[in-house]
């Protein structure tokens, strides 16, 4: 004998499995459809503070109804079956998760393809105050027909919350939490795009960003490794789109895309081989409390390149002090003095002393060029000065910085070092800013 819950859906088959629920086919009996059930663990209908958040994060899911979000048609609670349910839209097909256990990995079109649609069901949630919190192969469903849809939109903050959470656990696959969810902290939209850029890592690699079984080993490598590149692991993947995941993953949400559009934009252009814009913050995917070295994505390439770019600044800004300013190309050449008779010399001496110094005007000009020069000058260095910085950064290198000194108005080239890379940082704007016045 089959079973009812709600006195409607007809159990027929099991779908899935997790820590908080199982998922059941189900066939509605009011509207002769299938469906899919959600029934939560049993030890959750005895805690009130969930069931009460419970009830308002699946009124929030239910609200979304968008191709990319699976929808939720029905919630409630079965007295005889002690379960809480949800009654959600079925997808004919396979989730994610089944995908790579099948594969192993996707190739880049597909991959994309289902990254792009996941975006547009986040990027719809976010718009409307829902935030996933449990992005994870396993809630990415593709459709038989190659449509993705999301799936458990608001369970995960609905738990989070409640008293049955142990102290320092947090819910949801730990490889996919972003840095911040995994302290604790509040997750906003970004932390959803930190977990996507994991599965898209995942799925372009066949392999996660970080191997941890723990959250403390997870925490730890996030701060002191770099995943390695995209198009390290898989020479398929355009850099531009490995650079688009890395920005995804960076560890303080001010240095991943703005919103999941962003990154949806992101993915298209990283794949037609177009360089992402940069984020607020770029330096927040870079480790915490390493050397400064650790940046170098290159090794001795980038070290290369950062002493290339740095030796054609210099012959630049030495360029560039040799060359004369637009002020003084304009300028006569001075022309050497005529030999006139002493009367001829002393009368307008004369007139220039009756009409308010006219010579002492003449010289005006000339002595406005010469200030004009020299502020043209400060500015050539402090272009490129400035210019400098941004390539070797640019480049990985952040261990030189290309500077002049106001005395001799010499080129030099100074190294700096640091355990943190944002204090190297800082130490290079400091020098700009103490030779470039």
């Amino acid at each position: 004998m089959s079973t009812v819950i709600a006195g409607r859906y007809e159990l027929e088959r099991r779908l899935g499995i997790g820590g908080m629920s199982t998922v059941q086919l189900a066939l509605d009996r009011r509207l002769e459809r299938h469906v899919a059930v959600k029934l939560l663990a049993e030890h959750l209908a005895d805690d009130p503070a969930f069931v009460s958040r419970f009830r308002r994060e699946a009124l929030a899911a239910a609200r979304l109804v968008h191709p990319n979000v699976v929808q939720v048609f029905d919630f409630g609670f079965d007295e005889s079956a002690h379960q809480h349910f949800i009654v959600m839209e079925y997808v004919s097909g396979s989730s994610c998760a089944e995908l790579l256990r099948e594969r192993g990995h996707l190739d880049v079109a597909e991959a994309v393809d289902v990254l792009v649609q996941a975006c547009r069901g986040l990027d719809y949630a976010h718009r409307n105050g829902v935030v996933h919190r449990d992005v994870k192969p396993g809630n990415l469903l593709r459709s038989d027909d190659g449509v993705v849809k999301l799936a458990d939109f608001g369970i995960a903050k609905a738990a989070e919350q409640s008293s049955i959470t142990q102290v320092g656990s947090v819910l949801g696959t730990a490889a996919y939490l972003a840095p911040e969810q995994a302290r604790g902290e509040e997750a906003g939209p970004r932390a959803d795009i930190y977990s996507l850029g994991v599965v898209a890592y995942q799925l372009l690699s066949g392999r996660l960003p970080y191997e941890a079984t723990s959250l403390s080993e997870l925490a730890l490598k996030q701060q002191r490794e770099l995943p390695l590149r995209l198009d390290e692991l898989n020479p398929d993947v355009p850099a531009t789109l490995a650079e688009a995941v890395a920005m995804a993953l960076a560890l303080e949400p001010g240095g991943r895309p703005a919103d999941a559009a962003t990154f949806e934009r992101a993915l298209r252009d990283g794949a037609r081989g177009i360089a992402p814009v940069a984020a607020t913050d770029p330096t927040a995917h870079l480790p915490a409390g390493t050397a400064a070295t650790r940046i170098l994505r290159g090794g001795a390439a980038g070290a290369a390149a950062g002493a290339a770019g740095a030796a054609a600044g210099a012959a630049a800004a030495r360029a560039g002090e040799r060359e004369p300013t637009g002020a003084t190309r304009a300028l006569p050449r001075r022309q050497p003095p005529q030999q006139v008779p002493a009367r001829r010399r002393a009368a307008p001496a004369a007139a220039a002393g009756r009409q308010g110094g006219p010579a002492r005007r003449s010289a005006g000009p000339a002595a406005a060029a010469g200030a004009t020069a020299k502020r043209g000058g400060r500015a050539a260095r402090r272009f490129f000065a400035l210019l400098m910085v941004f390539l070797l950064i640019g480049a990985g290198t952040a261990v030189a910085i290309i500077a002049t000194d106001s005395r001799d108005r010499a080129v030099h080239l100074k190294r700096v070092v640091s355990d943190n890379a944002r204090d190297a940082i800082q130490q290079m704007k400091d020098l700009v800013g103490e030779n470039t016045r």
